[in-house]
């Protein structure tokens, strides 16, 4: 018992103070956060692609635009209660959303999948939503139930366009143990980043296959060993597929301006149930190798999926794998990919906020032709021996101080090719990302 102590941090069970034995109060604890997002993406798509989103789709091929371009503002405002005091703590956390075009049309909505789109596939010139959750907590244990973010390797919110995606259930979270957390959810739907209601079910990324009407998970993530953050889920997407994972990033410090680190993840993913989205039998793992010295990063990574079907998950954030980057996921049935990549810190420069990064990715050894023809998947098109790259270089800068402190401007320019065999669209991408947080708190 002695030991495993230790291997907790060396805490005491028993005298560990729990989070509820801190609560100050519903309103004393309390949040507020109020970002302004302002983005720009342009995407030309090459040799022949054209964009096959928003209004484009409803065109014949010959008639749709090679050009999606968008750019938009976003409001996103967030409260977060603190807990009534007492054995049982209870709180509210609730958000809306405000998305506003700023230009675009003419065929030009597509892929950013940044703007809400009406009945006849145009973009909105406004849209919004909001939503609430209801949480309790017991000792260091919480529920929370309805509208939320989720970050897991299984179900996670993305924000990576201009509005963030939600989900909708409970979510238990438990951290009894020092440096370590158990999780258990349930959720009857996910919405969309670009998204202007709730009941369109969960967003899946590349199956056309009917839905499930529920996900859950449960999974475990530990920092309690010096160097190592490790994490076990399991997860179930109702009468399609069940999924593990294991993933694990250990970092070894070599010096005060020197260390190695390893990013390993692993996803193992088979059908169940009534197989909606066909027969699936899939592993897919990442290991991503970074040395960093000083302000300087170097990284490589290698990407395996093994099996018929592309690598798949529900929300958009649910890919932790390492070759998954702008504008494609490199996650191709039987497909294996390099990644390499570098990353510079200007503030040992004398410019602290602002970074740099450059990545390249190549995929090959893509083959589809033994995927269930009656799957969620034949409609990709990927063919037999399929490869492509992608290369992105980004330029990030965060104000450090007076009136603009935390004003962050991003650049990025991504660009994609690849041969007919493989699902990705050529594009070249340009996108600019404007965000100021504002923030308080009782």
């Amino acid at each position: 018992m002695h030991a495993f102590l230790l291997a907790l941090g060396g805490q005491s069970l028993l005298a560990h103070a729990s989070e509820q034995d801190n609560a100050k109060g519903f309103i004393e604890d309390s949040q507020w956060n109020l970002l302004n997002r302002s983005l720009y993406d342009r995407r030309d798509y090459e040799h022949g692609s054209l964009s096959n989103g928003a209004r484009n789709a409803y065109k014949p091929r010959a008639e749709r635009s090679d050009l999606a371009e968008e750019w938009t503002y976003g409001l996103m405002g967030d409260f977060t209660s603190g807990y009534t005091q007492g054995t049982v703590g209870f709180g509210l956390d609730a958000h809306t959303y405000i998305g506003r075009q700023l230009d675009t049309g003419g065929g030009r909505a597509g892929k950013a999948r940044l703007l809400g789109i009406d009945n006849d596939g145009h973009p909105k010139d406004e849209f919004s939503r909001g939503g609430a959750a209801m949480k309790l907590r017991v000792s260091s244990t919480e529920l929370r139930y309805g509208e939320q973010r989720v970050k897991t390797p299984v179900f996670g919110s993305s924000d990576s366009r201009l509005l963030p995606e939600t989900a909708t259930g409970w979510l238990l979270s438990s951290r009894e143990l020092p440096a370590t957390t158990f999780y258990g959810g349930h959720f009857n739907e996910s919405t969309d980043r670009n998204a202007t209601s709730h009941d369109r079910g969960f967003a899946v990324n590349y199956s056309n296959g009917k839905q499930g009407d529920s996900f859950d998970l449960v999974g475990v993530r530990t920092t309690a060993f010096k160097g190592l953050t490790a994490s076990l889920f399991g997860a179930e997407y109702e009468n399609t597929w069940r999924q593990q994972y294991l993933g694990a990033v250990y970092t070894q410090v070599l010096s005060n301006t020197q260390d190695l680190s390893f990013d390993l993840n692993l996803y193992r993913t088979q059908d169940t149930g009534k197989a909606l989205s066909g027969q699936i039998d899939n592993t897919s793992w990442s290991l991503l190798s970074t040395y960093r010295y000083s302000a300087h990063s170097v990284g490589i990574g290698y990407q395996k999926i093994d099996g018929d079907t592309p690598y798949d998950y529900v929300t958009r954030s649910a890919i932790y794998l390492s070759n998954a980057v702008a504008l494609s996921d490199f996650n191709g049935p039987q497909e294996a990919s390099w990644m390499g990549r570098y990353d510079l810190n200007m503030v040992t420069y004398g410019v602290p906020g602002l970074t740099f990064s450059a990545l390249y990715v190549r995929g090959s050894g893509i083959d589809g032709t033994h995927m269930d023809p009656r799957g969620g998947y034949s409609w990709l098109g990927y063919g037999k021996d399929g490869k492509h790259w992608e290369r992105n270089v980004q330029a990030k800068y965060i104000v450090q101080s007076g009136p603009a402190k935390k004003l962050a401007f991003t650049l990025r320019h991504a660009v994609h090719r690849g041969n007919k065999a493989q699902a990705e669209l050529d594009a070249d991408q340009l996108r600019l990302a404007i965000e100021y947080p504002l923030g308080g708190s009782s």
